[in-house]
């Protein structure tokens, strides 16, 4: 199969655009998405193409953006709804928490809810405590979103194209940081099966399970272990529901020991609940405590040196897989 070479932003565009070319049903609502192109130039073009009625730019309201999405998913259309920055989902909690998430159940199937609601996370480098949170495990409450975290442009788009046309409401969260990176992504079309993990690096000493941008710096310390004669294997989950939990299992049955990172806070973070199911259901398996490499318990400084200190390193993951073999 053919590839290009693209960026993350390019993926998720790719797959905005060929989605509303295959089903008219598709369309996308959200701040500044239309004619600027989004903040952060992810919908560039896209109002061009599409026009007003399918590329449409809101007012500043994230209870109308999440709760118009949600009445247009209950008619049959398939929305792809923008926050502008992943943090304003508390702004819009009663229409993601409630409405999107439990109006299926709570009406007993009678509809469905297809919908996408973007939402771009993630510390980048002076953005302040109510710009840079990662609050994927925020949902993990709420079962009725499906919550997917690619960690690069082939993903991004395949796993776009996949929650466009989910009958279920999928949060989709892009770490800002990642807008930038390139990757190969096939030409032709490919469909990435949600709840599908990924193994990014086998290995043999120790797993490392990340998701989002916490992939790219575990396997820059499963690089950096190898002349220390480690060998770390790196699981991808791409998301946090549906979780691949057979995944992480027989990786654990290889390795015998187990980290889990992500760049939010430790406390109250989606780490705790993976360690738990390992530890419920594979404790045996265990050489070593689980550990977990994660975001300090404390919000995200505005001054991007002390930034730095908040987030979880390449260093600090380096660090945890030599300990579990000391």
């Amino acid at each position: 199969m053919s590839t290009r070479s693209i960026t993350y932003a390019q993926a998720i565009n790719e797959a905005m655009s060929e989605e509303m070319e295959r089903d008219e049903r598709v369309f996308l609502m959200g701040q500044d998405v239309g004619a600027m192109g989004g903040v952060f130039g992810v919908s560039k073009g896209l109002h061009d193409r599409f026009g007003d009625e399918r590329v449409i730019d809101t007012p500043i309201s994230e209870m109308f953006i999440v709760g118009g999405a949600v009445g247009a998913a209950l008619t049959g259309m398939r929305p792809i709804a923008e926050l502008q920055f992943a943090d304003f989902l508390h702004n819009a909690a009663d229409e993601t928490l409630h409405k999107m998430a439990k109006w299926r159940y709570m009406h007993g199937g009678r509809f469905t809810v297809p919908m996408v609601l973007r939402l771009p996370e993630g510390a980048t480098g002076g953005s302040g405590a109510e710009h840079s949170q990662c609050p994927e495990a925020e949902l993990l409450p709420h079962a009725g979103i499906y919550i997917v975290i690619p960690s690069n442009p082939a993903d991004a788009k395949g796993l776009l194209k996949s929650a466009i046309r989910d009958d279920n409401p999928v949060a989709f969260f892009e770490h800002k940081m990642l807008y930038a990176s390139t990757g190969e992504v096939p030409d032709d079309e490919v469909l990435i099966p949600l709840g599908q993990a990924k193994i990014c690096r086998e290995g043999t000493d120790v797993t490392v399970v990340a998701w989002g941008r916490m992939v790219t710096l575990a396997l820059e310390a499963a690089k950096a272990a190898v002349p220390l004669g480690i060998s770390v294997e790196v699981i991808d989950t791409r998301g946090l529901r549906p979780l691949d939990t057979d995944a992480i299992l027989a990786s654990v049955a290889k390795t015998s020991r187990l980290i889990v990172t992500h760049e939010a806070p430790l406390s109250g973070g989606a780490a705790g609940e993976i360690a738990a199911i390992v530890a419920e259901h594979g404790l045996d398996l265990l050489a070593a405590p689980i550990r977990r490499v994660c975001g300090t318990d404390t919000p995200m400084p505005q001054n991007p040196a002390l930034e730095k200190f908040a987030l979880p390193t390449t260093a600090a993951l380096l660090t945890a897989i030599t300990a579990l073999l000391d």
